[in-house]
């Protein structure tokens, strides 16, 4: 796309095949507010991206006041398969859909039960074959999911977090589905961490310094504690890929408020202020040295212009 930086040296394996990268995500737009100037960064490497999308979102709400039209609900699912679909031309990337349903952000006091057959209620073991079969036919180098609470506690999110762990697991495993072609291990698996204090902290001090006004105040005066200040591992530099992420994050029209607090930081002050997306690294096969500023941190090395993956097995 027009304003993409340009090309650095591109990064493949020893047989000269792209580096892979998998998402594994919830909804359609979780992979535009999720590590997305990550994905562009690594597409401009030649870095293959892929992005398993598990749900439709067709119960997710329209958050876009512009669009929340009576038109526009009843064909909630429809919209946002094409909203994936310029945020995937954007990004660069392939994506492929899991084909379970949407099972909505439960509210009340109790909370509602999750409707029948919704995503979250699936067995897991079951549930993680499609992602096994993808697994194994686009064989990543890396994978990046949600950690155990879905990143914030949604039903679908947390889901995502299961069967993408138990995909892992059984994609490597030759006795398990065994009709989804031949076994492949995940060189590393990292959590997206971009939501935490630290980083929200230092956009809002910047914020303040330049004279203007803070989304984040209230937040912050009533997160007291970090819960992920120690499980940050990695931090990757792509702040001039900030603009490919908010362009994509736009496609998602429906989800985003244009003139909401999602846009309300200055992009030159979340270049300076957080220049990184932020990951923890749950699983290695490879030598890892923390912290690190690169997903394929200690899987290959560079050759010439190339990047080349050291050989290994299952």
């Amino acid at each position: 796309m027009s304003g993409m930086p340009h090309a650095p040296r591109l990064r493949v394996d020893a047989t000269g095949a792209p580096l892979r990268l998998l998402h594994v995500h919830a909804h359609p737009d979780d992979e535009s507010s999720k590590g997305a100037a990550t994905t562009a960064k690594y597409v401009n490497q030649g870095v293959q991206v892929l992005v398993a999308t598990c749900t439709g979102g067709e119960r997710g709400s329209i958050l876009n006041p512009r669009m929340d039209t009576e038109e526009n609900w009843a064909n909630i699912a429809t919209l946002r398969t094409a909203e994936m679909a310029r945020a995937k031309t954007i990004l660069g990337i392939e994506q492929t859909w899991l084909g379970f349903v949407d099972s909505g952000l439960p509210e009340g006091d109790p909370l509602p039960p999750l409707p029948e057959g919704c995503f979250a209620l699936q067995d897991v073991d079951e549930a993680a074959g499609p992602l096994v079969k993808v697994i194994r036919e686009f064989r990543p180098h890396v994978v990046t999911t949600y950690d155990e609470n879905g990143g914030y506690p949604h039903p679908d999110h947390i889901m995502c977090h299961k069967i993408t762990m138990a995909a892992l697991e059984a994609a490597a495993d030759e006795a398990a589905w065994p009709e989804h072609g031949p076994a492949w291990q995940v060189l590393k698996v990292y959590y997206h961490m971009s939501f935490h204090r630290q980083r929200y902290a230092k956009l809002d001090q910047l914020m303040h310094e330049s004279g203007l006004t803070s989304p984040y105040a209230d937040r912050l005066r009533d997160w007291h504690v970090d819960e992920h200040a120690d499980r940050l591992t990695t931090f990757v530099p792509c702040a001039e890929y900030f603009p490919v992420r908010d362009h994509a994050l736009r496609a998602h029209a429906s989800q985003i408020d244009p003139e909401g607090p999602w846009f309300a930081v200055p992009l030159a002050i979340q270049q300076a202020g957080w220049p990184t997306e932020d990951f923890q690294l749950v699983k290695s096969r490879v030598p890892a040295h923390l912290p690190e500023d690169d997903l394929f941190a200690g899987i290959g090395e560079v050759k010439g212009d190339r990047v080349e993956v050291w050989a290994y097995s299952i």
